[in-house]
């Protein structure tokens, strides 16, 4: 691409850069956290992490999208009707049918350091949780950009640790909690005759004339030979994947007025929500997606809780009784990588709330739905949910535990009963006890 066009186009969109990136839903390349962390209680250290990530950065998929992008701009230009904006996007279009068409739905290097960097953090931040005794066990989805991205990771944490010792796999039987349902038939089966009234209102504020006039010429042209929404859309898709690709050095942002991108962006938040969150016009079906891995991670971090008070218990015992048997691992992590179609729903099962956001929300005002669920915060690229669990040397201390979404600390709709609990964890710590009790129920969905 013209180093030159690359130049004036960033020049004229630094103005919006940061609200754009957003806007782009779930193509939002993943931020670095800055928030700081609440001080765990006198005496409680983190001794087991369970982590469930998505994917970083990829390509925009399917090729069809670059492809169909292309021919339509290519077939406009040979019939003389581009406007001057037009043969830009045709130039750029000409790049990516070659450039990232092949790699469609790939892990971009942007990606691979998403999550080098999430592993550093996670390092830094719970250093005891990977001392050198340390037994990291990995799971990943079967699609390659996952397996690539829990090698990214492991790859930087055994840089870090290389006496860590690491446990990864890749196989159709970790999909049960991983990825579990067809996506295809969860939009299918959210699809109701009521989210497509509400749909409908979303995008009637959508309207692809104004940028149709900006690339081609010839206003009948458009009207016998394009079909506007369509290509509307793929704009937005593949302009928002380029976010991933820094070496790419074009966008589509000036494609775009504020108003548009936003008009847009609310419709795509919407749809999320229909899909996979707690949206009450349609069936919910999206939320299953995430109840077995919901149920993996309680079942888990309970056998890793008896496991650590039995070592413990163990070694707490007479210095006289040994044994020769080799002592079994103790996992300290447990690491899941996998897809948006789970981290979504995850997260609306786990109602976190932070600030603005509450991820389990149920309403019907679409209109303001940005306001209180934004599918960017939820679910940009690498997103990943952390629950974090503390033990205190103090005998009788209850295990705790926090959540965070992206790295960032949640609040839990899970109470501790003060008048049998004497001292109860503030947020966003929280008994074990209490959260298994209140997320069994979810997990199970009843």
């Amino acid at each position: 691409m013209n180093k030159i066009l690359a130049l004036i186009l960033t020049v004229a969109i630094s103005g919006f850069a940061q609200d754009r990136h957003q806007m782009g839903s779930n193509y939002y390349a993943y931020p670095t956290p800055t928030a700081k962390y609440t001080k765990a209680p006198v005496g409680y250290k983190p001794f087991y992490l369970s982590h469930y990530g998505r994917h970083g950065s990829r390509f925009h998929q399917p090729a069809d999208h670059y492809h169909a992008l292309y021919n339509t701009l290519a077939k406009a230009d040979s019939a003389g009707k581009l406007t001057d904006l037009g043969k830009s996007l045709l130039e750029r279009a000409k790049f990516l049918d070659e450039y990232a068409a092949p790699r469609a739905g790939d892990l971009t290097q942007l990606g691979v350091a998403q999550h080098q960097g999430i592993a550093k953090r996670m390092v830094k931040n719970f250093p005891e949780v990977f001392k050198n005794d340390a037994y990291v066990e990995a799971y990943a989805s079967t699609s390659v950009r996952c397996v690539v991205s829990m090698a990214a990771f492991l790859e930087e944490l055994h840089a870090l640790k290389p006496k860590v010792e690491i446990h990864q796999e890749s196989g159709k039987y970790l999909m049960s909690f991983i990825s579990p349902l067809d996506f295809g038939k969860i939009i299918n089966e959210s699809n109701t005759p009521a989210w497509q009234k509400e749909n409908e209102k979303l995008y009637s504020h959508v309207n692809p004339t104004r940028m149709m006039r900006t690339i081609f010429n010839d206003s009948n042209y458009i009207q016998k030979n394009v079909d506007a929404g369509d290509l509307f859309s793929k704009i937005y898709e593949i302009g928002n994947s380029l976010q991933g690709s820094p070496e790419i050095e074009f966008s589509f942002d000036d494609l775009w007025t504020e108003e548009d991108i936003a008009a847009r962006w609310h419709a795509q938040n919407a749809w999320w929500y229909s899909v996979l969150g707690n949206n009450p016009f349609a069936k919910k079906q999206g939320l299953d997606n995430a109840r077995p891995l919901l149920k993996n991670v309680l079942d888990v971090a309970d056998k890793v809780i008896a496991a650590d008070t039995a070592k413990t218990d163990a070694s707490t015992s007479s210095a006289t009784a040994k044994t020769a048997a080799k002592p079994a691992k103790k996992t300290t992590a447990t690491l899941r990588f996998g897809h948006d179609t789970v981290i979504f729903p995850f997260a609306v099962l786990l109602q976190l709330e932070n600030g603005t956001q509450n991820t389990g929300i149920e309403t019907a005002d679409m209109e303001n739905l940005h306001k209180v669920w934004r599918d960017y915060e939820i679910s940009p690229m690498a997103a990943n949910v952390q629950l974090v669990f503390y033990k205190s040397s103090k005998k009788g201390a209850p295990i705790l535990v926090k959540v965070m979404l992206n790295e960032i600390e949640q609040k839990l709709p899970v109470t501790c009963d003060t008048a049998t609990v004497k001292n109860c964890p503030a947020a966003p710590y929280y008994r074990w006890e209490d959260v298994k009790e209140f997320y069994g129920k979810i997990a199970t969905g009843k």
